[in-house]
């Protein structure tokens, strides 16, 4: 199974960005995280983050007929992006949105997610964990279409 992991605006800045809410780890660590599990549960695994709202409907289009499932971190575009949205529902890919903190329990403005419709699954609050989870749950998608 093929999984393309997207992260959106900041996380680059893991590690370094209000660690009250996200750790300590940096985005580095999040991505040998990924790779490691990645490779335990025999998924080939691509990585993309960008600050851009473009890039990132780019690489959704892109992965369409390339790709088995695909685990999204909007970020703030979660609560603002119906770009995001749209494309989610264009490839008509499986995808899980995760998001490292408890949103629910966060500021009102982030109670909203437009991603959240064209998602499977929404993992939030388990850190770097929900990454893994959604990889997870999109194998065991993979093998009951199978």
């Amino acid at each position: 199974m093929k999984i393309l992991v997207l992260n959106g605006p900041n996380l680059n800045f893991l590690g370094i960005r209000e660690p009250e809410h996200y750790g300590k780890e940096t985005y580095e660590d999040l991505c040998s995280m990924i790779r490691r599990h990645a490779e335990e549960i025999g998924a080939e695994v691509s990585i993309y983050q960008s600050n851009h709202e473009g890039a990132l409907v780019d690489a959704i289009q892109e992965a369409y007929g390339k790709v088995d499932g695909i685990v999204i971190n909007p970020a703030a575009y979660t609560h603002t992006s119906v770009a995001l949205l749209d494309a989610l529902k264009s490839v008509s890919i499986p995808a899980v949105e995760v998001h490292i903190s408890r949103v629910e329990s966060r500021e009102a403005f982030r109670q909203v997610s437009y991603v959240r419709g064209a998602c499977m699954a929404t993992i939030t609050g388990k850190g770097f964990q929900g990454y893994l989870e959604a990889m997870d749950l999109l194998m065991k998608q993979g093998r009951r279409q199978a």
